[in-house]
C-alpha cells in the first residue's frame, strides 16, 4: 500500500533479528524494571556515546523532566522558544518559569550573545537544545554557567552519536537528555536516557523514575513510573548494531539534497558545522519568500499535493503555544520567529531513494520559478 513519502521513517531491524532478541523474554517472563534487557542496552549505550554515566527512561521526556528534578531547581530556567513542545513543558512541569533566548540565525541553537542579559536573581539553570543535530555554542554556555553558578540541562535529543572535537555531545553540561522516539536516528520504539557525571544525581534520577522507591519498603520521595520496558530495551539493542549503516544511509540522502538546493536563492541549508562529526538527523530549509519567489508554506502546501510530507518543525514556537496565551511575547526572539515561519523539514531517512529526493527538489525547485 502507497502510504506517499513520510518526513522519516522508524529504523527496523530484521524481524527474525528482534524475535531472537526478545526470546529470553519469554523464557524469564521480565518484562520491566530494570531487566537484562534494560542492563544489557544501558552498558551497550554508555560505550557508544562515551557518556561517564547514563540511565535509561520511557521516553525523552521523562529523561528531561525528571533530569530538571532531580537537580532540584527553583526559579528561572533560560531556554529557546525554537524546540519541541516537550522542553518548554518539562521546565514548567516541574514548577520553573521559562525564560526565553533567541536563536542563532545559522545554527538555530542559542544565540549565547543573548544569553547573560536575560539572567536574573532568579536564574537556576539554562536548558539549551542541540537543533536539527547541529551543537549549541558549550564552550560559552559553560564559562557562562560557571560565571554565575547555573547548571546546564541539554536536551540533545537529536543529537545521538554527534561528537564535537572529538567528544560526545553527552557530556556536555551537568545532564544531556536523549530521545529514543521511532522517528529518531536511533529508536527503542519508545525510550530516552539521561547522561550525567554526579552518581549522587544518577541515584535521584533512578528513585524519581521508579515512584521515589529507595527499597523494598522505603519511598523516600514523589516520583513518576517511567522505566524502560524489556521489549524497547531489546529493540534498542538490536537498533544499535546497525546505527551506524543507518547513519551513512542517510548521509546520501544529505549529500543529494545538498547537491540539488545548496546554491537555490532563497533557500538556506542547515549549516555543515566545523569540528562536528553529525548524524544527519534532519535537512531543514528555510525559504525566504522575497528571494525564492514562493513561501514555506507554498512549498509545504505543493509537497503535500504530491503525497509527499514535509514538516513545519518547529512551528509554531513555544512561547506562541495556546496554552501559554499572554505569558510570553515572541516578539522578545525575532530570530527564532522568522526561522519558524520559513522552516520546512523535508523527508529523510536511510531507506528513501535518490530518485524520490530528486522528485521532491524538482516540486520545490518549481515553486520557486512561478
Amino acid at each position: 500500500m502507497n502510504h506517499g513519502i513520510m518526513v522519516t521513517r522508524s529504523s527496523m531491524p530484521p524481524f527474525e533479528e528482534y524475535i531472537n532478541e526478545i526470546r529470553e523474554i519469554w523464557d524469564s517472563h521480565w518484562m520491566t524494571n530494570m531487566g537484562p534487557k534494560h542492563e544489557a542496552l544501558r552498558a551497550a549505550l554508555k560505550a557508544y556515546l562515551s557518556a561517564t554515566e547514563i540511565d535509561l527512561l520511557t521516553n525523552g521526556h521523562m529523561a528531561l523532566e525528571l533530569s530538571i528534578q532531580a537537580l532540584r531547581l527553583q526559579g528561572e530556567v533560560i531556554t529557546t522558544p525554537f524546540t519541541f513542545a516537550s522542553t518548554t513543558h518539562a521546565i514548567v512541569r516541574s514548577g520553573l518559569t521559562p525564560v526565553f533566548c533567541d536563536i542563532d540565525p545559522v545554527t538555530f541553537t542559542m544565540d549565547t550573545s543573548k544569553l547573560e542579559g536575560l539572567i536574573t536573581e532568579k536564574t537556576c539553570a539554562i536548558v539549551p537544545v542541540h537543533v536539527y543535530g547541529n551543537v549549541c555554542n558549550v564552550e560559552e554556555i559553560q564559562r557562562i554557567a560557571d560565571a554565575h553558578g547555573l547548571k546546564v540541562i541539554y536536551d540533545a535529543a537529536h543529537t545521538f552519536g554527534v561528537r564535537y572535537k572529538g567528544q560526545s555531545v553527552a557530556n556536555y553540561g551537568d545532564v544531556s537528555c536523549y530521545s529514543f522516539h521511532a522517528t529518531k536516528v536511533f529508536n527503542t520504539i519508545e525510550g530516552g536516557a539521561a547522561c550525567f557525571r554526579d552518581p549522587e544525581l544518577g541515584r535521584r534520577i533512578c528513585q524519581l523514575k521508579n515512584f521515589g522507591i529507595n527499597g523494598p519498603e522505603s519511598v523516600i520521595g514523589v516520583g513518576a513510573n517511567a522505566k524502560m520496558n524489556e521489549f524497547c530495551a531489546a529493540m534498542g539493542l538490536c537498533n544499535l548494531r546497525h546505527v551506524d549503516e543507518e547513519i551513512a544511509k542517510r548521509k546520501q540522502v544529505v549529500e543529494r539534497y545538498r547537491a540539488r538546493l545548496g546554491q537555490v536563492p532563497g533557500v538556506q541549508l542547515n549549516p555543515i558545522q566545523p569540528e562536528v562529526q553529525p548524524n544527519y538527523a534532519y535537512f531543514p530549509v528555510l525559504f525566504d519568500p522575497e528571494v525564492f519567489g514562493a513561501s514555506r508554506d507554498d512549498v509545504f502546501d505543493a509537497l503535500f499535493a504530491n503525497e509527499i510530507y514535509a514538516r513545519k518543525y518547529f512551528y509554531p514556537l513555544t512561547n506562541r503555544f495556546q496554552c501559554f496565551q499572554g505569558q510570553f511575547d515572541s516578539a522578545q526572539t525575532p530570530v527564532a520567529r522568522r526561522v519558524s515561519e520559513q522552516v520546512l523539514t523535508l523527508p529523510l531517512y536511510s531507506a528513501l531513494p535518490l530518485e524520490e529526493v530528486d522528485r521532491i527538489c524538482d516540486i520545490i525547485l518549481r515553486c520557486g520559478r512561478k
